[in-house]
C-alpha cells in the first residue's frame, strides 16, 4: 500500500510539472502495485487524474494561465466521447474476447495491451524534440481540428483511463496557437473535466472502494501542488524527455508481462 501511495504522489508531481504524462502511471500503479482489476483501475484512474488535474487547474486559473474558450471548444467533444465510452462501450466488451488453443484473449488483457500501446505513443511524444512553433494571436484557431482531436482524445481517455495530456498539449500549441505554458495550464482543465465526466459513466457499472480511492487521490493532489511549485525551478523539457524514456520502458515491460510472463 505504501508503494502505491508513493506512486500516487509521483503521478501528481509529474502532472504538475508537465501538464500531462503523470496520468499514464495511474493504471500500472493501481494494477501491478495495488492489485486492482484493470477495468476498475481505468475507472479509478479517471477519478484520480480528474480530481488531481482540477486542483492543478484551479492553481493555474489563479495565475491567469487558462484560456477558457479554447478549453471549452476542446473539452465538450472530449467529455461526450469519454462518457459514452465508459457508459456504453467498456461494459459491452465481453470478458473473453476470443480463444486460440490454450491462449485466452480476455477483456483485462485487451485493456492492458491497448494501454501499453498508448504509453508507447505517449513516450515517443515526450522524447521527441519539437521545433518551436510561432505563436499567432490567440483567438485564431482551427475549430474542426480542435473538435475532432477532442473527440479522439476523449475516446482514448475512456478506454485506458489516462488523461491524454500528451495529445492535448500539442493540439493546443499547433491548432490553437497557445504558448507552451498556457497550453500546459489549459490542458489540466480539459483533463479534469473529461476525466471526471468519464468517471460518472462508471458509477453504477462497477463497485467503488471510496475510502481507498479518496486516500490515493489525496496523495496525488499533494503531488500536483508540489509539482506546480517545483516547475518554478525545474526545466520542463528535460524532465519530460527523461520521463518519456521511463514511460517507454514501462510500456515494453507491460507488454512482456502480459504476453510472455
Amino acid at each position: 500500500m505504501l508503494y502505491g501511495l508513493l506512486g500516487a504522489l509521483v503521478i501528481g508531481v509529474v502532472l504538475g510539472l508537465t501538464g500531462g504524462g503523470g496520468s499514464i502511471l495511474a493504471v500500472p500503479v493501481l494494477v501491478y502495485i495495488l492489485g486492482v482489476n484493470p477495468v476498475t483501475a481505468t475507472a479509478y484512474s479517471l477519478f484520480v487524474v480528474g480530481t488531481t488535474a482540477l486542483f492543478g487547474a484551479i492553481r493555474n486559473a489563479q495565475k491567469g494561465m487558462i484560456e477558457y474558450r479554447i478549453a471549452f471548444v476542446f473539452a465538450v467533444p472530449a467529455f461526450i466521447a469519454v462518457y459514452l465510452t465508459r457508459k456504453l462501450i467498456i461494459p459491452a466488451i465481453p470478458d473473453t474476447i476470443f480463444m486460440f488453443n490454450e491462449f485466452v484473449f480476455t477483456k483485462d488483457l485487451a485493456v492492458m495491451l491497448f494501454f501499453a500501446f498508448i504509453m508507447l505513443l505517449a513516450s515517443i511524444s515526450m522524447i521527441r524534440t519539437r521545433k518551436e512553433v510561432a505563436v499567432k494571436e490567440i483567438g485564431i484557431f482551427n475549430y474542426p481540428l480542435m473538435i475532432t482531436e477532442g473527440f479522439i482524445v476523449g475516446a482514448l481517455t475512456g478506454l485506458v483511463g489516462a488523461g491524454g495530456g500528451f495529445l492535448i498539449i500539442p493540439a493546443l500549441v499547433l491548432f490553437a496557437n497557445l504558448p507552451m505554458k498556457k497550453a500546459v495550464a489549459t490542458s489540466l482543465m480539459i483533463i479534469a473535466i473529461k476525466s471526471l465526466i468519464g468517471f460518472l459513466g462508471d458509477v453504477g457499472n462497477i463497485q467503488i472502494n471510496w475510502e481507498f480511492l479518496l486516500l490515493f487521490t489525496a496523495f496525488s493532489i499533494v503531488g500536483i501542488v508540489l509539482g506546480i511549485y517545483l516547475s518554478n525551478f525545474i526545466e520542463g523539457k528535460k524532465l519530460k524527455k527523461a520521463f518519456g524514456w521511463f514511460v517507454l520502458v514501462m510500456a515494453i515491460s507491460i507488454i512482456i508481462k502480459e504476453l510472455i510472463v
